[in-house]
Parts: structure tokens; C-alpha cells; sequence
């Protein structure tokens, strides 16, 4: 016997948690970014999880729970600066000239990043994967189409949209990166780094390009935000390290489709955002194509033990 089942349904709880947290991460940023400038808003609560996470690795497990090679470091440090840092620091950026919930829809366009990166270096994903890809296109732009966007905190400025999918590429190429690149062996040591080089990068940048917070003016409801933000980052950051450790990358890139959903409904359920017919059937082919995604990178009946060119979990139990 062996535990890759185990592994598997932990790796699937894990990716659950990513579509929660993630999902839920932009409607926070909104409200942060009103009252800190969107750099440091981000840079910081970085920081802040990626210490707590530190501490508790190195209290349940102790130091070694932190140790890695310095390939591992570099690959680490690597995807700290794709991840967090290019890939939530330019979202951030663009909230402030774009609603929150049109910046998530146009982070679906990460799983298209992956795809051509898989090409590109020899991985070509099969079929019925481009397929799910393809779908899940058509379902965001449905969901874009549906509705203009009103604008962000500080305006509505052209380059807004075109910023998220540029910040898509980064986090693109870092999940492509720690599925490829030597890691190291504790993902909770790896989001440690990832998030503690992120926070210093946003906040090294916000602070060159002039942003400062005044830590006594903000209101007691911004601190809430902020931990709430951060406690959100900590959660989402250390499941997704889980979450690719034991599924295929195209499943846990799967997420760009889900968050889209969630962002919209607590926009519709906390701060009564209009949620119109057509957004839900944008939705629904969204959903739809998570499950092709998800399907189709599932082991065929019959495979052997031994890895693929991208690891595949065992399929879950049936209900």
C-alpha cells in the first residue's frame, strides 16, 4: 500500500482552499488599496504571512523545515519575484483603474499562459486540455461582454486591463517554473521564501516610486481588511504550494476560472454588486470547463506507477 491517495484527496483539499481564498482576495485588495497605495498594500501583507508562516514551519518542524539548496533557494526566490511580486503586485496596480471582479476574469487567461509555455518546452498538453482551455476562454469572455467595467479606486484608465494580463504571464511562468526548476522539499518552506521575496520586492518598489503609509491615519476597518488580506495570502499561498505538489499543473492552474466566480458573488452578496443572467451563464461554461480541465489531466485507467512528464495524481474515490 501506498499513500498517494491520501496525498491526492490532501492535494484536492488544498486546491478547494486556493478557490476560496483567492477568490476572495480581490474584493479585499479593493478595499485596502483605498487607504494604502496598492505596492505596499501588498508588499506588506506579504511580509506579514510569509513571517508567520516562517515561524510555524520552523515550530512544528524545526529549521530544517526552512532548509533547501541553493538551486531550491534560487527557484524559490524566482517564483517569489514572478508570484507575488509581478503577478499580484501589477493586479494590484490595475485595481486601482479597473473593478475588482474584472481584473479576476482576466487573470483566466493564465491557463492559456501555461498551455504555450508547456509547448514551448516540449510538454504538449493533450486535446482534451486545450479543449478545457478553449472553453474556459469563451466563458470569460462571455462573462467580460456582459457588463463594462465602472472603474477602480482611482480611475479607469485604458492600461488597466491590459496590466492583469500582463500580471497573468508572471504567474503563469512562476507556476511553470516550481513545477519544473528544483524545490524545495517542504511547500510550506517554499511559500515561506516565495512570499517573504515577493513582500520585500512591492515593498522596496512602492516605496522607490514614492508611496508611504500613515500608519496612525488609517481607520480601524483598513486594519481588519489588512488582516483579513493577509490571512487569506498565508492560506492561499501554502495550499497552492500543496495543491502542485500532487496535481497536474493544469488542474491547479484551474483556479483562474473559479476565482472569477467567487470574486463576482461576494461582490454580489457583500457589497451588492449586480450580477446580471448573462454573467451567469458566463459562469456556468467557466465551471464547465474545470471539468474538462480536470478530466482530462486525470490518469487513464490502466497507467502505470511510474510519473509522466507531469505528475498525475491517483483518481479520487468514487462517491
Amino acid at each position: 500500500m501506498n499513500d498517494r491517495p491520501s496525498d491526492a484527496r490532501t492535494a484536492w483539499v488544498a486546491l478547494s482552499l486556493v478557490y476560496l481564498l483567492w477568490g476572495s482576495i480581490y474584493l479585499l485588495n479593493r478595499l485596502l488599496i483605498t487607504d494604502v497605495t496598492p505596492l505596499l498594500a501588498g508588499g506588506f501583507r506579504f511580509l506579514a504571512a510569509g513571517v508567520v508562516l516562517g515561524l510555524v514551519v520552523v515550530v512544528v518542524g524545526g529549521p530544517r523545515g526552512l532548509r533547501m539548496t541553493r538551486a531550491q533557494l534560487l527557484t524559490t526566490m524566482l517564483s517569489g519575484l514572478l508570484l507575488p511580486a509581478w503577478g499580484n503586485g501589477l493586479v494590484a496596480v490595475a485595481q486601482t483603474q479597473i473593478p475588482s471582479g474584472l481584473a479576476a476574469l482576466l487573470l483566466a487567461v493564465v491557463p492559456l499562459y501555461i498551455a504555450v509555455l508547456r509547448t514551448v518546452f516540449g510538454d504538449r498538453p493533450g486535446p482534451a486540455t486545450l479543449l478545457g482551455v478553449f472553453v474556459g476562454l469563451v466563458g470569460l469572455g462571455v462573462l467580460v461582454l456582459a457588463g463594462p467595467g465602472s472603474g477602480g479606486t482611482a480611475g479607469s484608465a485604458w492600461w488597466g486591463p491590459w496590466l492583469v494580463v500582463l500580471a497573468g504571464l508572471g504567474w503563469a511562468s512562476g507556476t511553470y517554473a516550481t513545477t519544473r526548476l528544483p524545490v524545495p522539499p517542504n511547500p510550506f518552506g517554499l511559500a515561506t521564501v516565495q512570499m517573504i521575496t515577493g513582500g520585500l520586492i512591492m515593498v522596496g518598489v512602492g516605496t522607490a516610486t514614492g508611496g508611504r503609509v500613515d500608519l496612525g491615519a488609517l481607520p480601524a476597518a483598513t486594519w481588519w481588511v489588512w488582516a483579513a488580506a493577509a490571512v487569506a495570502t498565508l492560506g492561499g499561498f501554502s495550499a497552492y504550494a500543496i495543491a502542485l505538489r500532487g496535481l497536474p499543473v493544469s488542474t491547479v492552474a484551474t483556479y483562474a476560472y473559479v476565482n472569477p466566480v467567487i470574486a463576482v458573488l461576494l461582490g454580489v452578496l457583500l457589497v451588492d454588486e449586480r450580477f446580471s443572467a448573462l454573467q451567469g451563464f458566463g459562469g456556468v461554461i467557466v465551471l464547465v470547463a474545470v471539468v474538462l480541465v480536470v478530466r482530462a489531466e486525470r490518469r487513464p485507467t490502466g497507467a502505470p506507477d511510474e510519473l509522466t512528464a507531469e505528475p498525475l495524481p491517483d483518481r479520487p474515490p468514487a462517491r
